[in-house]
């Protein structure tokens, strides 16, 4: 049977404003600390043979405990409503920042970074969110524009930890993010329209859908499969790039103030270009096959990232960053974009909290890889690595265009039934 068309209500048209909002405030608390990472363990009182297996354990610990319960907030979200997962997110990260503050110690800091992905996960909470909120025809869109709060929050979050960092301290910096972030959580509390799935019959109707189930199609489907491991070699590639770049920077600098600029301003180009690139490629995936996408993007990534370890200077990375931003933005996306068609609709929230948990799977081997690399490799081969990790990424993407079906739903997707 035909859905019926309804009109928006002016509560739908606020929620993608409010989402953009939150994920932009996420993101950017979160980007003040992360490029900078190597610098504020140091500050802790760590010996220099320690810092880079200490950044990388931080950077992989929110990803390990969002691996365990990312699925399981989807399947909660599914159940009782996916607002309220939003609001979980955003409050939820609140308190892993405002702990940060108090943070004395490496270890310390590291229990924090596990409370902010159990508790987080402030990406995956919207984008299912948006996914129940937008048409078929429009979801890529969505997913596009909520790709550009991340960009944009990644812009403005380096530039403020650079700028801002030396002269206020990380304390005052991290309960000022904790702030914002709650005032995040307000505004979804009392903004957001209640969404579950777009489909009209309870959850309970399909027999309580278990979350093997979610996984096992999510797998069975050749392309998402393709895809999500694909997804999962881009991140293990730009988390191992956070430990690497920044040595490499402050390698072909003049000081460790200057390396501390250049690193925030290096970033904040790279995002810039993403914001840019979010939208387009959302638009794309909306027309065009967003495996396709990802290829195309991934192996535009893959070359300006094994380009980086050659420059001895930092303005001569300037335009790799700018086209390794632009094409990383079609890469996250491009799987959920995937996702979002291949999985049961009633299930919105399991799958893509599934996918979100195992591209995080990435984030815990990429910044181990990039440390033992930095031990073992020249910088130039370094970066030649990563760039080959993100081309492989790009080889599995481009399997599923041998996959390509006569399909009956937008993007070239046949929605699977669980009845």
């Amino acid at each position: 049977m035909p859905r019926t068309t309804v009109a928006p209500r002016a509560t739908d048209r606020l929620a993608f404003p409010i989402l953009w909002f939150g994920q932009f405030a996420a993101v950017a608390g979160l980007t003040v600390v992360v490029p900078l990472l190597p610098f504020y363990l140091a500050g802790l009182g760590l010996p220099d043979y320690e810092v880079a297996w200490w950044t990388a354990v931080s950077l992989a610990a929110p990803a390990i405990a969002q691996l365990v319960t990312a699925p399981l907030w989807g399947m909660v979200g599914d159940r009782y409503g996916h607002k309220a997962m939003v609001v979980r997110a955003h409050a939820g990260l609140a308190v892993a920042v405002g702990l940060m503050a108090l943070a004395d110690t490496p270890g310390e800091f590291l229990a924090c970074r596990l409370v902010q992905g159990a508790c987080g996960g402030v990406v995956g909470a919207t984008a299912t969110y948006a996914s129940t909120l937008a048409a078929p025809n429009r979801r890529g869109r969505a997913l596009g524009s909520l790709f550009g709060a991340t960009s944009a929050g990644s812009l403005l979050g380096p530039l403020a930890g650079s700028l801002l960092v030396g002269r206020f301290g990380f304390g005052a910096l991290f309960g000022s993010v904790a702030a914002l972030l709650l005032v995040a959580a307000l505004l979804a509390l009392s903004t957001l329209p209640r969404r579950t799935s777009r489909r009209t019959r309870p959850f309970e109707a399909y027999g309580q859908l278990r979350l093997r189930k979610v996984i096992g199609q999510i797998v069975s489907d050749p392309r998402s499969r393709a895809l999500v491991l694909a997804g999962m070699l881009g991140q293990a590639s730009v988390f191992s790039l956070v430990v690497v770049f920044a040595p490499q920077v402050e390698g072909i600098t003049t000081s460790m103030s200057s390396a501390i600029v250049w690193v925030g301003a290096l970033q904040a180009i790279t995002w810039a270009a993403a914001l840019v690139g979010g939208p387009w490629w959302g638009r794309r995936n909306d027309r065009r096959a967003a495996w396709t996408s990802f290829a195309i993007a991934a192996a535009a990534c893959a070359l300006a990232v094994a380009l980086q370890g050659l420059p001895t200077s930092p303005e001569f990375l300037v335009p790799l960053r700018i086209v390794q931003g632009f094409s990383f933005a079609a890469l996250a996306q491009s799987v959920m974009h995937v996702v979002c068609h291949v999985a049961p609709e009633q299930a919105c929230g399991a799958a893509l909290g599934t996918t979100n948990g195992l591209l995080d799977v990435g984030q815990v081997w990429g910044p181990l890889l990039g440390a033992l690399a930095v031990g073992l490799l020249p910088p130039s081969l370094t970066f030649a690595a990563i760039g080959v990790l993100l081309l492989t990424a790009a080889g599995l993407a481009a399997l599923g265009t041998s996959r390509r079906q006569t399909h009956s739903s937008p993007g070239g997707f046949s929605r699977p039934s669980l009845v």
